[in-house]
């Protein structure tokens, strides 16, 4: 292709489309207005137009985990680049590949305090990869090459890049895409791991005799689900998930043990606790799981898999570190693993899900968000990605819905961001439209984000939202029951709206279930129905998420429910 000369607004749009970038979510103002005056250009870029900036963060992150592409959102300067920090930040936290382009005030106009004008670099630098202020637009081929290729490999991660509003307006050569030059000085990321450190793995898990894989979240951004089956089953390993290692390992399997930690399945925290060896896999340890960290698993050696090795001994000492990515390192093991059985200890892991029956159902008339997540998973048979927020509906979902296909869970862990099942769900039906797509939500979570139906409806996304409706901020609600003597303060909500009128105002199907014997028929209705539907499950309005490890704390402090 022979160089042309394009405006910088061309030269974005013409680089996203050689990234393979298919859908944008964004909403335009004053500084970026020149770049979506490019984008009648190029139909093959869908721009989804959200309502709020963080609608367009989450969207992306969504859209990213669901696809295992790279998402992207626009923003202008000033307050909607501040918008996006919540989502940039909770992509961060949970190794999201996004690239988020801003418009910046004009460059005679940076430092100036002009209108609208926000250090957004400066300000998101702790909650992004890597950030680019291009100043040139003969630069912005290279810097969008580099971005995606920074947030894709390695540990993924959001990149934000600010363009000032006259660089988009500026012309520059434009050569073929793939001839463009990058410089990342510095920037190595491990595929394999040394041979000797895979062997020192190897060797402790041959040796071991209570092992336990504890799953994390990298083993699914690196698609190692067939290697770590491959892994649990030759060496007859039980499997154990971390809250966004869930689905990564199918739930339906005799070697499944559930997730551990602060509100994870009893016996999944016992196995962790009582293992001779745990093999982390793609897992940094994080505090919801280890708790007290002086006091877990203190009987086990630890093997810690990972693409970053900052994670390695940060939280926990292990004895076997392995550096690179999951799913070649686990190519390089599963050979090296001894076939044996583990029955002794496969069958005493069995002997502590019948002694601590996490998942029973308290015997009462009212309706539970128990009973919700058990009717969803009972009618979708675990054929659905699950969206949700943050609070007891996400832990509700994660203990009761049986994933058992690949990547089909979406949450937000590590920054815990409530409002993130609405637009997040939005990402992940735009970038899998012949996937059934079901975002649990809290009615405190949802009212964060509920503006997004509007953008959910005008684009015909088929979404279903299952509102676990107690008109509490139930986990609120529950630490102040358990560590606050019951002083309940701003934890209850007296102005909730009629949600079935709120999905009519959005000419969106509604529906209100309040009784146990309706839900699977509301689910069955959603489902038939061809788009976007709202669920308002009146549940009890207090209930508490049993088990629990209070925060800090080990096994030796956890919390079972008196049923």
């Amino acid at each position: 292709m022979a160089p042309r000369q394009l405006t910088g607004g061309q030269i974005v749009c013409e680089s996203l489309i050689a990234e393979g970038v298919d859908v944008i979510f964004g909403i335009p103002g004053g500084a970026i207005l020149p770049l979506y005056g490019s984008l009648s250009q190029y139909p093959k870029l869908r721009h989804i137009l959200v309502r709020h900036e963080q609608g367009a963060g989450h969207a992306a992150d969504g859209y990213a985990r669901a696809t295992g592409k790279v998402g992207v959102a626009f923003a202008t300067s000033g307050p909607g680049a501040t918008n996006l920090i919540t989502g940039l930040a909770t992509a961060m936290m949970d190794s999201v590949p996004i690239v988020a382009i801003t418009g910046q005030v004009g460059r005679g106009a940076i430092g100036t305090d002009a209108f609208q004008e926000t250090d957004i670099t400066g300000a998101t630098l702790p909650v992004t990869k890597h950030n680019y202020l291009v100043m040139r637009a003969s630069d912005i081929a290279r810097v969008i090459k580099e971005a995606f290729h920074i947030a894709r490999t390695g540990r993924p991660g959001p990149v934000l890049i600010d363009i000032p509003r006259d660089v988009f307006q500026e012309k520059a050569m434009f050569d073929d895409y793939a001839a463009v030059q990058t410089d990342i000085p510095g920037y190595r990321f491990p595929s394999n791991a040394p041979v000797a450190q895979v062997e020192a793995a190897a060797k402790l898990i041959n040796e071991s005799k209570k092992p336990v894989i504890l799953a994390g979240h990298g083993v699914v951004i690196s698609r190692a689900f067939k290697e770590l089956r491959e892994l649990a089953e030759k060496a007859q390993i039980p499997v154990v998930t971390t809250l966004l290692g869930i689905s990564g390992f199918p739930e339906d399997h005799v070697l499944s043990v559930g997730f551990p930690g602060m509100h994870g399945m009893a016996y999944a925290s016992l196995a962790l606790d009582q293992a001779d060896l745990i093999i982390a896999i793609g897992s940094r340890f994080d505090d919801r799981i280890v708790g007290d960290a002086k006091r877990f698993a203190r009987s086990s050696k630890k093997i810690h898999i990972d693409i970053d090795r900052a994670e390695i001994n940060k939280t926990v000492q292990v004895d076997a570190p392995v550096i690179g990515d999951v799913k070649h390192v686990l190519d390089q093991l599963n050979p090296l693993v001894h076939k044996t059985t583990h029955t002794d200890w496969v069958r005493h892991v069995e002997h502590l899900k019948a002694e601590h029956p996490s998942l029973k159902i308290r015997e009462t008339d009212q309706l539970l968000g128990q009973h919700v997540i058990q009717g969803l998973s009972r009618v979708t048979r675990g054929n659905a990605i699950i969206v949700t927020g943050v609070g007891q509906h996400q832990m509700w979902a994660a203990q009761h819905y049986q994933f058992t296909q690949p990547n089909s869970w979406l949450s937000s862990g590590g920054l815990g961001t409530m409002g993130y099942e609405v637009p997040a769900a939005m990402g992940a039906q735009a970038g899998c439209p012949g996937k059934l797509v079901w975002s649990v939500c809290g009615d405190g979570g949802f009212q964060m984000t509920l503006s997004e139906l509007a953008t959910v409806f005008e684009n015909r996304l088929p979404v279903k939202y299952a509102i676990l409706n107690n008109n509490h901020l139930g986990m609120i609600t529950q630490w102040q029951d358990l560590f606050y003597r019951g002083d309940h303060q701003a934890e209850t909500y007296t102005g909730n709206p009629d949600f079935v009128k709120l999905a009519e105002a959005y000419r969106i199907k509604g529906m209100r279930v309040t009784r146990q014997e309706d839900v699977i028929p509301a689910i069955e209705e959603a489902n038939r129905h061809p788009g976007p539907v709202i669920v308002d499950f009146v549940i009890a309005k207090v209930d508490h998420v049993y088990p629990m490890i209070p925060s800090g704390q080990s096994v030796a402090e956890l919390m079972e429910e008196k049923l």
